[in-house]
């Protein structure tokens, strides 16, 4: 079956498609496991990111309580934390006594670790990520030129485990593996809303497990400034609402992503999406005022006054010091949507602008990046910023980060620059994960050349924050976050859509069992939404609708940083199984090549869930109508129940042999209404529904 044919017939561009399921989830995931193929590394367990190459041998190393592990060269602190965190979490899975498991310097061992180049004080954009396995019966045996290739490896035995005969075993193989991109990053946007510490480090173990090696921490907006600064305490005094991340906390934070193989590359935005400052120190600001931290999003006329030496005195020691606590080579400045406004709206500025010969507001921005560039420098950094700084020039050093596609981010390499992409994995569009999956930060048809194509650094996936509380953070990212690591890591060939969703499920489990919250914390909303311990009904409804996209959810909305993120809307989650298995279903009932008994199972794994959405219709006007936070999606709880008894009489009509005309015309007309917007929530499966009721032949009127 050609899922990307068969269960995607909605257009991508118009519509994204959902993906984590709530009701009775752990039923339905065994349902999901049982109709998906096995993944493209045949009899293994799910791996994600695929490898580089896999060998599979007969038999495989069983875990017993007598596990023991050695290190043939390096053995520093970091290392032997991270194998002990790592044995925690295998003694978690498998169920065997691990966590205590005697580690020694040298010597036969279960698991012998053999990292053959030295540690390094601070990661580096370039440092060694391969590592390769060898599992037999007898042993294991990891090898990296690196302590992050090491951990790499860590994470790999990790969903190699699984159960044969009851006891819990690694197959026997041979694998190597590096990644195709060196930069692998997650961007969480904490200025518009402020994310806890907690949720930052639990994102960050979701990372690791993935092989994602970069955090991008967007610590500045209009909204909000989240970073205590010593030297100018009023940035969160006065910029912050009291919602920052102290000195300690940020130390707390790269120290805990250094432990687990993850560079942090702050952000503060410059010189627009600069509110929070200019509350802070007015004298920094292009306008004269009065300034306050704004509740409203989107694009902001103030900016920073690139014309004033105060300016740049200033960012010399505000750099110099976020300096001492981001040691990372890279700082990034952000530079995006300064509209120029309030330069142009300024005699002054635009008295200096005659003076210099600066023709635009474009070219007044390149002046005020190379003045920071050259602080940056002082103080030991390369600049990152996203597409808008790459002005006429602007040296060759920086590094473009690409928000606006694939064209720009090859623009910038032809031009010299090196370039991350982020256009196509901007989460908050609440696309499906195979829509990400198949962006590349370098196409198959790309149009440039060897040594262009290697200043293609890789790609970061956006996490923007406006429509995120720390409730809703982890849904939004997971899983879909793994399979766009998948392409940032995997070879280009990988490709398989089918492999990728069959992989995707298992490991969403294990990234709950690191701490995130992806799985329970809609849950939790519609437990507060219903105020019941077991919202059926409701549940039944959330687990076959997705959220609206971040633009159609601000012009329906009007969301701002006041809104309450706690509608139905936030406890449904984009691009969730149910998706996927109706797809599937139908496609086994309506296709002529499907066995007797797989489409008679699939025929009544329909019925049922048909039947459940007719019966969870018979409550939902009740219950959604009991709060306003739930009252404008009555509409859907109404159409569930029509689409349900659509489904049911669609699958009479396939065994009678045919529907009528009239009834068919009806049914289009019901999946037509059920598309159009409403409550901010859209259903999935109304394209295959579609297809299971143009299954039936027509018959008389």
């Amino acid at each position: 079956m050609n899922l990307l044919t068969d269960l995607i017939a909605w257009p991508l561009s118009s519509r994204p498609l959902p993906s984590l399921l709530l009701s009775v989830p752990t039923l339905l995931l065994t349902m999901l496991l049982s109709i998906l193929p096995a993944n493209a590394a045949g009899t293994l367990p799910a791996l994600m990111p695929l490898p580089s190459s896999v060998s599979e041998a007969e038999g495989g190393f069983t875990l017993t309580a007598s596990f023991t592990v050695a290190y043939r060269r390096l053995h520093d602190d970091r290392l032997t934390a991270a194998v002990s965190r790592n044995l925690a979490r295998l003694q978690y899975r498998s169920g065997i006594p691990l966590a205590g498991a005697a580690q020694m310097s040298s010597g036969p061992a279960s698991l012998t670790i053999d990292v053959t180049g030295s540690d390094t004080a601070v990661q580096g954009l370039n440092e060694d990520e391969s590592y390769s396995l060898i599992v037999s019966p007898q042993r294991i045996q990891l090898t990296s030129p690196s302590v992050v290739g090491a951990m790499h490896g860590m994470e790999t035995l990790l969903q190699l485990c699984v159960f044969r005969n009851g006891n819990p075993i690694i197959p026997a193989l041979q694998l190597s593996d590096s990644p195709r991109f060196h930069w692998r990053g997650l961007m969480i946007d904490t200025g518009r809303h402020f994310e806890p510490v907690e949720v930052i480090m639990r994102n960050l173990d979701g990372m690791a497990l993935v092989k994602l090696n970069v955090f991008h921490w967007h610590l500045s907006d209009d909204q909000g400034f989240r970073a205590e600064s010593k030297l100018f305490p009023k940035l969160t005094g006065l910029g912050s609402h009291s919602e920052f991340y102290t000195q300690q906390q940020m130390r707390e934070v790269v120290a805990y992503a250094r432990a687990r193989g993850i560079r942090v590359v702050p952000e503060f935005d410059i010189p627009g999406h600069t509110l929070s400052w200019q509350v802070a120190y007015a004298t920094l600001a292009s306008s004269p005022g009065p300034f306050q931290l704004p509740d409203r999003f989107g694009i902001h006329d103030e900016a920073l006054d690139p014309t004033r030496q105060s300016t740049y005195a200033f960012l010399d020691r505000f750099v110099g010091e976020m300096a001492t606590i981001f040691p990372d080579a890279y700082f990034h400045i952000g530079g995006d949507e300064s509209n120029g406004k309030a330069w142009l709206a300024n005699p002054r500025i635009v008295a200096f602008m005659k003076r210099k010969g600066i023709q635009d507001t474009a070219a007044l921005q390149g002046y005020f990046n190379r003045q920071v560039l050259e602080i940056l420098k002082k103080h030991g950094k390369h600049m990152v910023g996203w597409d808008e700084v790459l002005t006429p020039g602007l040296p060759k050093d920086v590094v473009i980060q690409s928000w606006r596609g694939e064209a720009s981010l090859a623009h910038g390499a032809i031009e010299g620059y090196q370039g991350i992409l982020s256009h196509p994995y901007y989460l908050d569009a609440e696309a499906p994960a195979e829509q990400h999956f198949l962006a590349d930060p370098i196409p198959a048809d790309s149009k440039l050349s060897p040594e262009e194509q290697r200043r293609i650094l890789g790609g970061e996936i956006c996490m923007w924050g406006e429509q995120l509380n720390p409730r809703t953070m982890d849904s939004r990212i997971w899983p879909r976050a793994a399979a766009i690591a998948e392409r940032f890591w995997s070879p280009a060939t990988d490709r398989d859509v089918t492999s990728m969703y069959s992989r995707l499920q298992p490991i969403s489990l294990q990234l709950e069992t690191v701490g995130l919250t992806h799985i329970s914390g809609p849950q939790e909303v519609l437990r507060n939404l219903a105020e019941s311990k077991e919202p059926v009904a409701l549940a039944t409804l959330a687990s076959v609708v997705e959220p609206a996209s971040f633009h159609e959810r601000s012009k329906s909305q009007h969301t701002d940083a006041r809104t309450p993120l706690d509608r139905l809307v936030d406890a449904v989650v984009p691009d969730p199984p149910s998706r996927i298995e109706i797809a599937t279903q139908i496609a086994e009932v309506t296709s002529t090549t499907t066995s007797v008994d797989d489409a008679a199972a699939a025929r009544q794994a329909l019925r049922e869930r048909f039947q459940s959405w007719v019966q969870a219709s018979r409550v939902l006007t009740t219950l959604l109508s009991a709060s306003p936070r739930m009252s404008d999606a009555i509409p859907r709880g109404e159409q569930l129940g029509q689409l349900g008894q659509a489904g049911l009489e669609a699958l009479q009509y396939l065994d009678a042999g045919g529907a009528p005309a009239v009834w068919k015309a009806q049914q289009v007309q019901l999946i037509t209404d059920a598309a159009k917007p409403v409550a901010l929530v859209r259903f999935t499966f109304l394209p295959s529904l579609q297809k299971l009721i143009e299954a039936s032949k027509s018959s008389s009127p």
